[in-house]
């Protein structure tokens, strides 16, 4: 995390943002109040985050050292161009996410979309071309009625409104509701996957830059399987935004 980025938090801290009250407790350590500032986050707090350093330039792998491209990279490279991602999937962001995703805690969602916000609009200061559309990795429907809501999708509507983007909730479309990818391992993780996605007959994605949006990239096959998907399309571009990266196990 560079010394420019840390500013530019500090000073997002106190630029209230609008979908949210003041408020005088930091979510995660109820100190630090702070009248003046709007944010749900205390500025020691949230330089503590588990922000991601070294990772792959490419999948966002947590790594050693920075600008290197991780081995699984290189042997196979990826569909999509980037991973662009705040922090290393850890506590808190691992208790943030989950109370967003599986207890409906949406304040939790809407704090991490801000800060990511703040991630991105400093990537593309940075140079990070910026995306035509933002395409949210979509939920079957039985886990969507069961759920009440997808939360990838909550993500790219909250992302498009701070960073000025459009967004497309009705171009991709999850066919086979698969297991959970979390009990699986990466080979069984990729087989889980063939043929859960389709692509939409509105959609249009030929020649377009697109992002995909989700919570967590753990070993990247779903973004995989998208991004194929959307390349085999046309697509000229795909990059994915999620609020977490998990490293290797064992890491």
């Amino acid at each position: 995390m560079s010394d420019t980025f840390v500013a530019s938090l500090r000073a997002h801290l106190h630029w209230p943002p609008t979908w949210l009250h003041l408020r005088a407790a930091c979510t995660l350590c109820g100190l630090g109040a702070d009248p003046s500032a709007a944010a749900p986050i205390c500025p020691g707090c949230l330089l503590d985050l588990p922000w991601l350093q070294a990772r792959c330039e490419t999948c966002a792998l947590p790594l050693p050292v920075s600008g290197q491209v991780c081995g699984a990279c290189l042997r196979r490279p990826p569909s999509f161009e980037r991973v662009e991602v705040p922090w290393r999937y850890g506590f808190p962001v691992d208790s943030l996410v989950t109370g967003f995703k599986h207890r409906a805690r949406w304040p939790q969602g809407r704090m991490l979309a801000d800060l990511l916000a703040e991630h991105l609009r400093h990537a593309f200061a940075e140079g990070l071309p910026r995306p035509e559309l933002l395409l949210p990795v979509p939920l079957a429907r039985a886990r969507l009625r069961a759920r009440g809501f997808n939360q990838a999708g909550l993500l790219a509507g909250w992302l498009a409104a701070d960073l000025g983007l459009a967004q497309r909730h009705d171009w991709l479309r999850r066919d086979r509701d698969t297991p959970a990818q979390q009990a699986l391992d990466a080979a069984s993780r990729q087989r889980n996957l063939r043929q859960a996605f389709a692509l939409e007959p509105r959609a249009t994605p030929a020649g377009r830059h697109l992002a995909l949006v989700d919570d967590v990239l753990t070993t990247g096959a779903t973004a995989e399987a998208l991004a194929r998907l959307l390349r085999r399309a046309g697509a000229a571009r795909v990059d994915v935004y999620c609020l977490a990266r998990t490293p290797k196990p064992g890491d």
